[in-house]
């Protein structure tokens, strides 16, 4: 009989273990006084071992009976871990048109194009320079109906996106600004100052102005990140790349998904 209820409260105690264990790291005061409730169950336990060997009589069997069987209702009652939820955009965000004027930001393809594709880009990303070239071939597509652009969005944790995208406005001084995006995406993954003027060789720049531009325009360069930094936090920009067509948020990352939504608009049109 004592090894019996020996082994029933080791049981019990590593169930209650795992409880309090799982439920130690929520903040809900539900949780936090169900954890208080099984400390001082397993305090209690201390006891009830001492009294196992007065357990022979079966007023003291009966005794640990109960103690046991309030112990174990306790961890049936328990309640169910919350589930974390994935975030979830607003239910609008796709529906919802987005004023995104195209100000004085370089444009690829025919100026007066009915479609506009922007892009926030950050230069060191990734995921931009995957999806880039897709770009290329929706113009290619439809070389009358689409024109493209670059709204900035560096990312703070990428420490050579802000100078790569002033860069690339340098180098639209000497109307290279398509060919020096097009440098940095492609070597994204080791962006330097001396990467970055190795491009402006390769893109046929004169280096010399090149420097003489950053230096000059710097202030108007900062001015013009900021108000495409300002532009994306208003129009929802969560990460990089967010691409908008006709001010309208789109998940389309293929020629085909372009396809679709750009025959729609045009049907209406």
């Amino acid at each position: 009989m004592k090894n019996s209820f020996a082994i029933a409260i080791v049981v019990i105690l590593a169930v209650g273990l795992g409880v309090i264990l799982t439920y130690q790291q929520t903040s809900s005061p539900l949780m936090r006084e169900f954890v208080k409730q099984q400390k001082e169950i397993l305090v209690g336990q201390k006891r009830i071992e001492k009294q196992l060997s007065a357990a022979g009589s079966s007023e003291g069997v009966a005794r640990l009976e109960r103690k046991i069987d309030t112990l174990a209702r306790g961890m049936r009652n328990a309640p169910s871990a919350p589930r974390p939820s994935a975030p979830r955009p607003p239910s609008d965000e796709y529906a919802k048109v987005y004023n995104i004027p195209v100000g004085d930001s370089h444009i690829r393809g025919k100026k007066d194009a009915p479609i506009t594709i922007v892009e926030f880009a950050d230069f060191q990303c990734p995921f931009c320079s995957r999806f880039h070239p897709v770009l290329d071939e929706v113009l290619k597509a439809y070389p009358n109906q689409v024109r493209y652009v670059i709204k900035n969005f560096p990312l703070s944790f990428h420490q050579q996106s802000h100078p790569a995208a002033k860069a690339a406005l340098a180098a639209g001084e000497q109307g290279k600004y398509w060919e020096m995006a097009e440098g940095l995406l492609a070597n994204f993954q080791s962006l330097s100052a001396q990467k970055i003027d190795e491009i402006a060789k390769d893109i046929g720049l004169n280096v010399d102005k090149f420097h003489q531009d950053l230096k000059k325009n710097d202030a108007n360069y900062e001015k013009i990140l900021a108000d495409d930094i300002a532009l994306g936090r208003k129009v929802d920009v969560r990460g990089t790349p967010t691409f908008y067509i006709n001010g309208r948020k789109t998940t389309a990352r293929t020629l085909p998904a372009y396809k679709a939504e750009i025959d729609t608009i045009l049907k209406k049109k």
